[in-house]
């Protein structure tokens, strides 16, 4: 199983990183796409790359929402483009970037007209170096897929999607693929969303610390098998099969996970 959407580099993971990986791999995790939310995490990702060749793969971006619960500002945005230009060969995609129009965030008049030009500008940098958007649309799902059709982009995750079934339809169109983290086994909401995702465009993912099984504890990469089972429960088919097709899945969404081929 392939973790699609994941934050090693969080600080929750920093005293106990190895003991984490060590679970994953057990549980049947061969890879996870960490991705950054803020500049400062960016060296961090590089490291567990580094220190976990060929299964920590780097996402590279900037969030909508930054420290201290503050909308991104376009000054957030400088070094940035020029970093990941820089370091484009490690990096499998860009992410976490997208939209967040949850009302606490938006507390200045030109927020969303902010985080719309800089989510356009990743978007456009992601397509300038042939890379996959790893995409957070909550309470934007509808604003973040017209943006991403509008520019044109191709190679798109939506992970953790917000919206309901009607809203992902013209995303469903567009060929883009949807990652399911634990916490949708628990919502009817999801259920819908997942039945009506084909199986082909569907992944799996934990964004890990959060959206797990639980509110009240950590969660880490080897609760996907919790996405899995709900994905198979959803759609009447084997565990055996949701792994084998979202595992096609992500390899096939972001070459550089091309390498895995020789050890599934």
């Amino acid at each position: 199983m392939i973790d699609c959407h994941c934050h090693l580099a969080d600080e929750q993971f920093t005293s106990d990183i190895d003991e984490v990986v060590a679970r994953a791999r057990q549980a049947g995790v061969i890879a996870t796409l960490v991705c950054a939310e803020f500049k400062d995490q960016f060296a961090e990702i590089f490291k567990l790359s580094k220190r976990f060749p060929d299964f920590c793969f780097p996402c590279i971006g900037m969030h909508p929402i930054q420290r201290n619960d503050v909308s991104i500002r376009m000054e957030d945005m400088d070094s940035v483009d020029e970093f990941i230009e820089e370091n484009s060969g490690s990096i499998a995609a860009i992410g976490e970037v997208g939209l967040d129009f949850t009302p606490r965030y938006i507390k200045l008049p030109d927020a969303k007209d902010v985080q719309i030009a800089v989510f356009r500008r990743q978007i456009e940098l992601a397509m300038k170096l042939d890379r996959t958007l790893n995409v957070h649309s909550r309470s934007a799902g509808r604003p973040v897929i017209n943006l991403l059709r509008e520019c044109g982009a191709k190679r798109v995750l939506l992970h953790a999607f917000s919206g309901n079934s009607k809203n992902a339809q013209p995303a469903i169109e567009a060929g883009y693929y949807f990652s399911i983290p634990p916490s949708f086994s628990l919502s009817d909401q999801k259920v819908d969303l997942v039945s009506r995702v084909p199986l082909s465009q569907l992944c799996l993912e934990t964004d890990s610390p959060v959206l797990g099984p639980s509110k009240t504890e950590r969660n880490e990469p080897e609760n996907i098998r919790i996405s899995a089972d709900f994905i198979a429960r959803v759609k009447g088919v084997s565990l055996e099969e949701v792994v084998k097709v979202t595992t096609e899945n992500a390899i096939r969404l972001f070459p550089m996970l091309n390498r895995l081929k020789l050890t599934l």
